[in-house]
């Protein structure tokens, strides 16, 4: 059985679940091979399933992506789905979660032909110390912090940012980050499998992140309400939350087209996976 994982060359960082999924599908005999989504050598129309794992410069041509993403599941079977993979590309869904339902942490979505400022974001919402990143990014891509005596750096850098024309999302920072911690919470083939702790990341700071933990009761509901809309489509997915002031897990991010998913962490989530991936080659 062949299989092509879509990737991005060169990565902008190490993908160390590159090569144990590998080695862990060749053990099922699946003759997978990492395909760069971009290149103009590979033959993306012939019929053969591709899997989206670490396509992480995206970000920088939505266009051809997306181009890539109608080319690539009118020629075989793509996992993530199109349908799931267009409307996680850019961060909105996290207000059509909210409209839903589902706690998330607060969130102003700035259009990029906006004419504002962020102490006037400030103004409005109350808020102080706050985050400002791109609607669209992957990694800690354009992500920065800005507390209330850096407000000159963060218009500066929201200005930036809007004049490349990014739509820009401006939250609050939580500070239960730094504590309790981002808790990832994974999910493959189904179920979630565990979590990790991130450490707050900003710009170009590396990933770093604990070993594999439990997830925590209140933080597994929030995880399942976030996803229920895709699960049955889903053969990856990952849900990031934050406790808010009251201790609640929010949903800082929902990631369904190329998070990170710590198998490294979990050999049982490895397995899970590529087990999953040849169920669906079947």
């Amino acid at each position: 059985m062949d299989l092509r994982i879509a990737t991005c060359r060169p990565l902008p960082e190490p993908d160390v679940d590159e090569e144990i999924l590998l080695g862990a599908l060749r053990a099922r005999g699946i003759a997978a091979r990492m395909a760069a989504w971009n290149d103009p050598a590979e033959p993306w129309d012939e019929r053969v399933p591709t899997v989206i794992r670490s396509t992480w410069d995206y970000i920088h041509d939505m266009h051809a992506f997306r181009f890539w993403l109608d080319r690539v599941e009118r020629a075989g079977p793509l996992w993530n789905p199109g349908i799931v993979v267009r409307d996680n590309l850019h961060k909105r869904y996290l207000l059509n979660l909210e409209r839903h339902g589902v706690p998330i942490v607060p969130t102003e979505l700035i259009g990029h032909a906006a004419r504002t400022t962020l102490a006037k974001v400030l103004a409005l919402r109350g808020w102080g110390d706050v985050v400002v990143k791109p609607a669209v990014g992957a990694g800690s891509f354009g992500t920065q912090r800005f507390g209330p005596g850096d407000l000159s750096a963060g218009n500066a850098h929201l200005q930036r940012l809007l004049s490349e024309e990014r739509d820009v999302l401006v939250q609050p920072y939580e500070p239960s980050v730094e504590g309790h911690g981002e808790r990832a919470l994974v999910w493959i083939d189904g179920a979630f499998t565990h979590a990790v702790r991130k450490t707050p990341r900003f710009g170009t700071d590396p990933e770093r992140v604990s070993e594999a933990l439990a997830i925590e009761p209140d933080e597994l509901e929030l995880g399942v309400r976030a996803l229920e809309p895709h699960a049955e489509k889903l053969l990856y997915g990952r849900v990031d939350v934050a406790r808010g002031p009251d201790g609640r897990p929010r949903v800082m991010e929902l990631e369904l087209v190329e998070p990170s998913l710590f198998l490294k962490q979990s050999p049982a989530a490895l397995e899970r996976l590529a087990g999953g991936i040849a169920r669906r080659l079947h």
